[in-house]
């Protein structure tokens, strides 16, 4: 037996049809069908993806994910069928925020994909937030003012690449890197330049084929209080300037 072949027979049970008419739609014998569904054999490719088209699961969760403990109802098809994002309301039909905490940051990027690890956390509701699906994440670091090391930045998932724009900040899981916020600098048809508000830190370039999940900034919060003395964008760019002037001497 496999996940697969758990998960083609609770879809055909729950979708009410026979293994006949399965076969039928899938355009193959019914003793092959049966296979499928018992794990005797693998289903090739085709047949993959005529049943992740038919039941309007990706191929991630049918193959990966025991669909049984999942709510497939409240499931959001993703860019490219590449994974399903667990959605959840309130009673007020709000929708909820997945916080990110720090103790879980590393193992997000191995979870992102799986919808019973993100249903597994923490969560809020802000209804101020336009409609669209968010997501909280963890700060590190001084390298985007005002946001300092404890705070939580809101994104908005950016469902097309497409629609990155040069200028604004995102939150981005790459391969190599794990979580990343920072401002797109400028971008071309295969790579972006992110930079750090922070100007002590250097804009590096990440690939498209490296990244991913993609957060547009929405709001954040701060659990911490601001102290008087807390540097602005501002200040650190006066500051840095002074210490060049200081090294050309």
């Amino acid at each position: 037996m496999s996940l697969f072949s758990d998960n083609l027979r609770f879809l055909r049970d729950k979708k009410n049809v026979s293994q006949d008419e399965m076969a039928e739609q899938l355009s193959v014998s019914r003793s092959s069908y049966a296979k499928y569904e018992l794990g005797l054999v693998d289903a090739p490719h085709r047949v993959l993806l005529d049943a992740s088209r038919f039941y309007q699961i990706s191929l991630d969760l049918l193959l990966t994910v025991d669909i049984r403990k999942v709510d497939v109802e409240k499931l959001l098809n993703l860019e490219g069928n590449r994974i399903l994002l667990p959605i959840a309301v309130d009673r007020q039909n709000e929708n909820i925020i997945e916080i990110i905490p720090y103790k879980a940051k590393a193992g997000y990027l191995r979870g992102y994909s799986d919808p019973e690890f993100i249903e597994s956390l923490q969560h809020i509701s802000l209804p101020f937030l336009n409609k669209g699906k968010y997501r909280a994440f963890p700060i590190e670091g001084d390298s985007m003012p005002p946001h300092r090391e404890g705070s939580f930045v809101i994104g908005e998932y950016v469902e097309n690449k497409d629609d990155i724009k040069a200028g604004s900040t995102y939150l981005f899981l790459t391969k190599n890197e794990g979580i990343v916020y920072k401002r797109v600098h400028t971008r071309n048809k295969s790579i972006l330049f992110l930079s750090s508000d922070n100007k002590a830190y250097k804009t590096f370039p990440v690939k498209f084929s490296e990244i991913l999940e993609v957060w547009k900034f929405a709001c954040s919060l701060s659990t911490k209080e601001f102290e008087e003395d807390d540097w602005s964008t501002q200040t650190l760019k006066e500051i840095i300037t002074e210490l060049r002037r200081d090294i050309r001497g």
